[in-house]
């Protein structure tokens, strides 16, 4: 079955079934392969994008229920203002390891600082605790995600 999915801005025709998770598409299909197979059941969060600017796990969502959403991959991310800065973070904090999981961290962050611009650390550890880490940076990715909020607050006040 032909579905027209819109991804990162731009719109794609894929001809599958519509059961099919969205991260195979994206992988598979579209040959997107920045979001990361991990566990299959929405429990590591190596497979994050966001639907309409919300996180969700595209290993469990079916393709069917992805059209007419808005869905942006770790490709797209560094294309908004809060991903950059996430992005920019990211390296400036050093977070990334082994880089498996990294895809799906940032992905989560962003979407948590698209809602929330200032996190306290139990905020910012409630959206990251569906991200596993094998290597265990977490650490390091509170602190980016603090970097990347205060950025956002630097360039409101520069702003005002």
């Amino acid at each position: 079955m032909a579905l027209t999915l819109k991804i990162n801005g731009a719109e794609h025709s894929v001809d599958v079934d519509p059961d099919t998770p969205l991260l195979w598409v994206l992988r598979d299909v579209l040959g997107m392969t920045g979001t990361k197979f991990g566990c299959g059941m929405a429990l590591c969060g190596a497979c994050t994008v966001h639907m309409n600017g919300a996180a969700v796990r595209s290993c469990v969502m079916p393709v069917s229920s992805m059209v007419g959403a808005e869905i942006t991959t770790i490709e797209g991310i560094g294309d908004t203002d809060v991903g950059k800065r996430v992005q920019e973070a990211w390296l400036a904090k050093e977070v990334v390891q082994c880089g498996y999981c990294q895809s799906g961290q940032i992905m989560s962050a962003s979407a948590l600082l698209a809602s929330n611009g200032n996190p306290s650390d139990a905020e910012i550890d409630g959206a990251m605790s569906g991200n596993i880490c094998r290597c265990g940076t977490y650490l390091r990715i509170r602190e980016a995600i603090k970097v990347a909020a205060q950025a956002q607050s630097a360039k409101v006040e520069g702003a005002a």
